[in-house]
């Protein structure tokens, strides 16, 4: 009974030990087929035609019962998203993960915090009549806007369908705004009627357009648009009376906000440090180098047209010129082009803004930061290798990148040589860093509640130096009224240069210790290559490291 007892014993060991390898192969398959980077493409397809709502008659459906019934979906692709093993994964996918952990993120808080279908009127403004220099619009936009500046007139057959198609969006749009329009933001609700009533404009100028009031489809369809933007403006102001809430998302919020989703490593609190300290430099440094330039000749804004087109030119040419020779950045041949379909025109002194202000003085510290044309150019003439990186992202999770290199980008030329033959230029560039700092500031405290946007409007006009935010109130309103729209924008210009030129300094180090010459070209053609995604994860890419981003990553 014995022998009998050990043989059964023996055979059931080996029973367990092969049932146990079996078991374990069965695992080890599930974890290689879950840490392959297609799937992560996959699912980002996936994810995107998600994101995009059904139609409710013929218009996004924003309304509170289609988000509630979504919401199962969108949880099981957050769980396929968290389920995929990025062990092993080069530092390049392992960052693509991160970009669609971060737009789900985003949509998450968009729908739980944000809600501007709920809270902000100017969300469901349709018509955009100019190309934003960012890869997308600022802001939150409804998904099927109306883009007139893609259009030509007169229209070819299928540009006017095209039309015909985006402004049958409209009506149904308006209509279903009255229903989902239930939030109390006061400041939101009351500036965002702007917005709406600028779409008003923005239509009847369509009629003065080359063969549309002779199309009476066309015109018939355009007319609806009009009536029924007209109504939803006459809806929001009789609305507007009981409006009387807070429209910031608090600190709270936006810290998580800040972190993830737009991956951003610091709180409401470490920005509102950091543009104080900003402003307080640009304010100091401003006053060294009038100082230092106090026996010079003051400049001189540029005052007829001729003059404007004269000094634009040479602005252009200097900048184009100091990029290749200085060897800053790898100058592409769409670079140029690209730039000069901004250089702008002469404005009357008393139409001027604060960003023409200086634009009529010397217009290079602007284009310096035309950055962004070089980088929308580059989207389109060598598109990312990556599909997750090749289009825009959502939720403007690429204002650190583009924001953030655009400002940084007009000191760091001064400072490598840029205005050694015009001294006093530098002067406008510490003018412009002290106006970023002060909106950002504004918006952080609107943000917090602590100001309501008028409030965060003077702090953004009173410390403008020179008094050049006092000029022209519109931009004072329309940066303060899309910075309290989009949580962390505001601060991006300042935010995004501080944590670019945190990448440069690390990059920089890191060339030092591997006994490395450190060349600027080199740091801005990696970035470049990289792509326009969030700078802290740019830094990783290009580092290696990934310790700035471990409060976010736990």
């Amino acid at each position: 009974m014995k022998k009998n007892y050990l043989i059964k014993s023996i055979l059931f060991c080996t029973v367990f030990v092969i049932s146990l390898k079996s078991t374990d192969l069965i695992s080890q398959t599930s974890v290689n087929q879950n840490d392959k980077y297609e799937n992560l493409e996959k699912l980002f397809k996936e994810w995107r035609a998600f994101e995009k709502p059904p139609l409710l008659d013929g218009a996004p459906d924003y309304t509170a019962a289609t988000f509630k019934k979504r919401r199962p979906a969108f949880l099981k692709l957050k769980a396929s998203l968290d389920a995929i093993d990025t062990l092993n994964w080069p530092v390049e996918h392992k960052v693509d993960w991160m970009i669609v952990w971060a737009e789900m993120n985003g949509y998450d808080f968009n729908e739980r915090i944000l809600k501007p279908w709920a809270r902000d009127p100017a969300f469901y403004k349709s018509t955009f009549t100019y190309r934003s220099d960012v890869p997308a619009h600022e802001g939150p936009t409804h998904h099927m806007t109306t883009e007139l500046w893609t259009y030509t007139f007169p229209l070819n057959k299928s540009e006017r369908n095209r039309l015909l198609a985006d402004l049958k969006v409209i009506p149904p749009l308006n209509q279903q705004a009255k229903m989902n329009l239930t939030g109390n933001a006061r400041d939101l609700w009351v500036t965002g009627i702007r917005d709406i009533q600028q779409q008003s404009l923005d239509l009847k100028e369509l009629l003065d357009q080359t063969g549309v009031a002779a199309d009476q489809e066309l015109k018939t369809v355009l007319d609806t648009a009009i009536q029924t933007t007209d109504e939803f403006v006459s809806w929001l102001q009789a609305q507007s009376i009981q409006k009387t809430g807070p429209s910031g998302i608090g600190k709270e919020n936006y810290s998580w906000y800040l972190q993830h989703v737009h991956l951003v490593p610091l709180t409401w609190e470490d920005e509102v440090m950091l543009l104080k300290n900003e402003l307080a430099r640009a304010w100091t440094s401003l006053k060294l180098e009038e100082h230092r330039n106090r026996d010079l000749a003051p400049l001189t804004a540029v005052d007829s047209p001729e003059a404007f087109d004269k000094m634009s030119e040479e602005s252009v040419q200097s900048l184009m010129n100091f990029l290749e020779l200085k060897e800053i950045v790898t100058v592409k041949d769409y670079f140029e082009p690209a730039m000069r379909e901004q250089m702008g025109q002469y404005q009357p002194e008393e139409k001027r803004n604060f960003f023409t202000i200086g634009m009529h003085y010397d217009a290079r510290p602007l284009y310096s930061h035309w950055y962004h044309w070089f980088e929308l150019a580059r989207m389109i003439e060598e598109p990312n290798k990556s599909m997750i990186r090749r289009g825009p992202l959502l939720y403007n999770i690429f204002d650190s990148r583009n924001e953030g290199t655009a400002t940084a980008v007009e000191e760091i030329f001064m400072q490598a040589g840029l205005y050694d033959d015009t001294p006093r230029v530098r002067e406008i560039v510490y003018i412009m860093i002290a106006q970023r700092a002060a909106r950002g500031l504004g918006s952080l405290y609107a943000h917090a509640n602590e100001m309501t946007m008028k409030e965060a409007g003077a702090v953004h006009s009173e410390y403008t130096p020179r008094g050049w935010m006092k000029t022209e109130k519109e931009l004072l309103i329309f940066e303060q009224h899309l910075y309290l729209r989009q949580p962390g924008y505001g601060t991006s210009y300042i935010t995004g240069k501080y944590l670019l030129e945190n990448a440069m300094a690390d990059f920089a180090r890191i060339k030092e210790l591997n006994s490395e010459e450190f060349k600027l070209k080199d740091f801005f053609d990696q970035l470049n290559s990289i792509g326009n995604i969030p700078v802290s994860l740019g830094q990783w890419q290009m580092t290696g490291d990934n310790k700035h981003l471990e409060e976010i990553l736990k």
